[in-house]
């Protein structure tokens, strides 16, 4: 018998008149108001001015969230596409569903652009983002919460999430405690974001090289919280696609790790910038 749970919250919405204010929405502008902060912060120490984060996120962010709806949307078309379902319901974005996968990708489109327009290093950039982008997915993913979505399988551990009935898949209708798979990703990120913090000043790791740590260590955590998950996915031989996806850029990012390290020196820059200009390429 389990003697304790997470209650789920009552509601993720609240209205101000007309006005709806999402929960979900909520958390994803904290997080990332939480990793331009960050990025501010950790931008300035290598050299570069606080603006230049403002500019490119202003490319960064809606290319993200664009590339995060558009992957998880063409992942799982028939949520929105087959008969019975409403298209419209693909642009809903309030109601979940933006894919790291694709937010990361398009988002980096945007970062390039906005970099270039800067005329900064992306590769030093995207080092400087890595730990603020771990913080504001530990805090995004809460909104997941507020949603009810995306737990795990049953569980009678004390720290089982409740369920609401309208929530629950339909093959387990009558069960209420599940794994709260939002808080072991949240919690996972924290500690990538640590991690992350730890060996930029123990090794001082370059040339993206930064960035491609947070991408395996996230990919290393999602794969395990992927493989409680009860929500809806598509699945190759028996593993669900985000696992898949998990596994393979995983490999990229410790061959890039790999690479990156032979071809730099831990005191380096960024290809292309100009010696003497740790962070800048103006």
């Amino acid at each position: 018998m389990t003697l304790s749970y997470l209650p789920s919250p009552a509601r993720g919405v609240w209205h101000l008149g007309p006005l709806p204010v999402r929960a979900y929405a909520l958390c994803i502008l904290a997080g990332i108001v939480v990793a331009v902060l960050v990025t501010q912060r950790r931008w300035g120490a290598r050299g570069g001015r606080a603006d230049d984060v403002l500019d490119v996120a202003v490319w960064a962010v809606p290319f993200g969230v664009v590339g995060g709806r558009l992957y998880h949307v063409v992942t799982d078309p028939e949520l929105y596409f087959t008969a019975g379902q409403d298209p419209v319901r693909a642009l809903y974005i309030w109601d979940g569903g933006l894919g790291i996968w694709g937010a990361v990708a398009l988002g980096a489109v945007g970062a390039w652009i906005g970099c270039r327009r800067r005329r900064i290093s992306l590769a030093a950039f995207a080092d400087a983002l890595a730990p603020g982008l771990a913080v504001a997915q530990a805090i995004g993913r809460w909104g997941n919460y507020f949603n009810q979505e995306l737990f795990g399988r049953p569980t009678s551990l004390p720290w089982a999430l409740r369920i609401d009935p309208a929530h629950r898949p339909p093959d387990t209708p009558d069960v209420a405690l599940y794994h709260p798979t939002f808080l072991y990703e949240s919690l996972w990120n924290l500690a990538v974001a640590g991690l992350l913090i730890w060996a930029d000043r123990r090794y001082r790791l370059t040339r993206g090289r930064l960035f491609a740590l947070y991408v395996a260590a996230y990919t290393a955590g999602r794969a395990w919280v992927e493989a409680l998950r009860v929500d809806h996915a598509n699945h190759i031989l028996g593993l669900r696609l985000n696992t898949w996806t998990s596994l393979v850029v995983f490999l990229g990012a410790v061959t890039y790790l790999m690479i990156g390290g032979r071809r730099g020196h831990d005191g380096g820059g960024d290809p292309g910038e100009q010696d003497g200009d740790p962070a800048l390429n103006r």
